[in-house]
């Protein structure tokens, strides 16, 4: 009997949400009061974005889950779990995942490492020609990946500027300093794509920073590192949390310069592969469905402990 009651209970809340939510829609078709316009704009404004996350977002991905759970090359028939399975057993995919979380973490630490003192310097110092100097600073996001790796073999290439630089200084041979083909040339790649987007999310948190508060520690006699790092810091924290989130998500999703610099495999080339000579799909599919979990999970796991930093 008491199942019966709680199962009855169930069918009645679920009929009453959606009794609510036919009610909304038919208010905010037509409405009359002005809850029911608000209903009628929120409809309207979210109806392109919802729109655009289903064509470019849960069809696409949908398809790309039915292909790596497919039997078949070219069309999702049956259900297997061997492309996951090679995924999760393979030596070579474990591998391939861990250069691309050791690359995107390292080149993150460093990229928000250097916007920290770009942003305070363009926010708390008035810098002889900041104009240029932002846009010099955010130049790089205009830039497709396949050029930042090109300016890369310019400067540090077997001719590159920088590499015939240092061979006159040290009276060594080119091609025993040039790396731009090499890690640490793919390294210099990633932060150089990645700097900009960290500085820009950090001058927006610096426009936020209770000024009274440095100025009031200043005149107690702090040093300006203190200042920094007892008031400044902990205002700016929330910042830095979404520019890390920013720049290792950027990490992992950079292929452009991968295709010129291809030094390490990491998860984006890997898949680029598994589409060229012999079409492994379903294995391109499971690598594409896993990489969006992951990535989908670290953005709500560090969107929700940047909301806690902002309430404390």
């Amino acid at each position: 009997m008491s199942d019966r009651h709680a199962g009855g209970g169930a069918l009645s809340t679920a009929r009453s949400i959606g009794v609510q939510t036919v009610g909304t829609f038919e208010a905010a078709l037509n409405p009359v009061t002005e809850r029911d316009r608000e209903y009628r704009r929120i409809l309207v404004l979210c109806a392109p974005f919802m729109m655009l996350m289903f064509v470019a977002g849960i069809y696409p991905l949908s398809e790309v889950v039915r292909i790596s759970l497919s039997t078949a090359q070219y069309r999702s028939v049956g259900l297997s779990l061997d492309a996951y399975a090679t995924l999760f057993g393979d030596s070579y995919y474990r591998r391939v995942a861990f250069n691309s979380l050791w690359l995107a973490a390292g080149t993150t630490l460093v990229s928000v490492g250097l916007a920290v003192p770009i942003a305070h310097a363009l926010e708390k110092y008035d810098l002889p020609g900041e104009d240029f100097l932002v846009t010099l600073v955010s130049f790089p996001i205009s830039l497709p990946g396949i050029v930042a790796a090109f300016m890369i073999l310019v400067l540090f290439g077997n001719n590159g500027l920088v590499t015939a630089v240092l061979a006159a200084l040290s009276g060594s041979q080119p091609l025993d300093i040039a790396f731009a083909v090499s890690v640490p040339g793919l390294f210099i790649a990633f932060v150089y794509s990645m700097v900009p987007r960290a500085t820009l999310i950090l001058r927006g948190t610096y426009a936020e920073v209770d000024t009274a508060a440095e100025e009031a520690a200043q005149s107690l006699g702090a040093t300006p590192f203190e200042t920094f790092r007892y008031v400044t810091l902990p205002q700016i924290r929330p910042g830095i949390t979404g520019a890390i989130i920013l720049t290792f998500r950027t990490g992992l999703a950079i292929f452009g310069t991968l295709i010129v610099i291809q030094t390490l495999v990491v998860w984006t080339l890997q898949i680029s592969r598994e589409l060229g000579p012999g079409y492994n799909v379903q294995v391109a599919g499971a690598m594409a469905t896993v990489y969006f979990l992951f990535t989908f999970l670290f953005t709500v796991l560090g969107l929700r402990y940047t909301s806690a930093e902002v309430g404390i």
